[in-house]
């Protein structure tokens, strides 16, 4: 599975600014956030009346992680809802999912594993751990975790579908499809599941993946992804006209959809519409500055309308971000060029 290095500096920046709220220097609690919000004023107004309820602060702390960037906030209250009560497992359990979201693993593991050891049925934890897993490829131990839960329900929706993207990464697409279809007979508004039905009947080049697309959006229609799927799909149909419809909405809806430019870039460059695609990918290097495939293609154009200096520097660019690119060594190879 491919991860974009954006994503990554972005998590890396949450991470650090995350451990610096846990390292005892919490910020100042700016009254405000209790009280914009109807629902964490009235959990904030019962918390004062009741400052002994432990799980007064556990539902503030959820409500909190719910509406992003109020983490360092949400861990306070978790960790003062065990303070008070340290027999709940789900407290654990929460606090461990806090930490993996911001990728420690080490942190979260720990948390984990005292929830199990208060609650060794806890789906949640078990499933967790799983999660974990599966981002650090261990896929056996992935499986025990899951199937420890699916012995316990075996219609377990989250478990199918972490067993969907185990087979996805194992690349034993049908297995995954069935994973994937289990997990939204029992849930079928699970937008992520449907969403990875239509990607895999994608890699099939099945047209049942635009059934499954529009059912994802329409599930979320916050989420622009299943109209960039239905793009691909008709890019690689070689369906240029639709396929660039669907990038521009997708743009329209989101317009730091960084992907969306990219292919109706990719798309003009395949219809030597060099400008054109000259400006796409030109954007997406202001948007993505370490994406290498944009410095490589918009080196490309330079190099195809003739402005080769440019184009040096752009295949030099791509080089920096990705030192084993050999499509923009290769131009640099063309070009006589070091």
């Amino acid at each position: 599975m491919k991860r974009s290095p954006i994503l990554y500096l972005s998590l890396l920046c949450c991470f650090l600014l995350f451990l610096a709220c846990r390292g005892g220097h919490h910020p100042v609690d700016n009254p405000s956030v209790y009280t914009q919000d109807p629902k964490v004023k009235k959990l904030t107004e019962d918390i004062n009346s009741h400052p002994k309820d432990a799980q007064l602060y556990f539902l503030r702390a959820e409500l909190l992680h719910s509406k992003g960037g109020l983490d360092s906030l949400a861990l306070k209250d978790y960790e003062k809802a065990l303070s008070l009560d340290s027999s709940k497992g789900e407290y654990y359990s929460a606090i461990g999912d806090l930490l993996f979201e911001h990728k420690d693993i080490t942190g979260s593991t720990k948390w984990l594993e005292k929830a199990i050891a208060l609650n060794p049925k806890d789906p949640k934890a078990h499933l967790k751990i799983a999660k974990m897993m599966i981002y650090m490829d261990d896929y056996t131990k992935a499986f025990a975790e899951i199937n420890t839960v699916l012995r316990q329900d075996v219609y377990n929706p989250e478990a199918y579908f972490l067993k969907g993207i185990i087979y996805k990464e194992l690349h034993d697409t049908d297995k995954a499809i069935s994973s994937f279809q289990t997990t939204i007979n029992a849930v079928p508004t699970f937008h992520d599941a449907v969403l990875e039905l239509g990607i895999l009947y994608s890699y099939k080049k099945d047209p049942i993946a635009l059934k499954y697309y529009d059912n994802a959006f329409k599930i979320d229609s916050t989420d622009v992804a299943p109209i960039y799927g239905k793009g691909m799909f008709y890019q690689e149909a070689k369906d240029y006209c639709n396929a660039k419809i669907m990038y521009r909405d997708c743009i329209l809806r989101n317009q730091k959809f960084v992907d969306a430019y990219f292919s109706l870039g990719w798309i003009y460059l395949q219809q030597d519409s060099l400008d054109k695609a000259w400006r796409h990918f030109d954007l997406v290097t202001k948007m993505d500055v370490s994406n290498a495939g944009a410095y490589y293609n918009r080196g490309l154009c330079n190099e195809l309308m003739k402005k080769i200096p440019d184009a040096i520097k752009d295949y030099k660019q791509a080089l920096i971000f990705n030192k084993d690119y050999k499509d923009a060594q290769d131009a640099l190879k063309r070009l006589h060029t070091k």
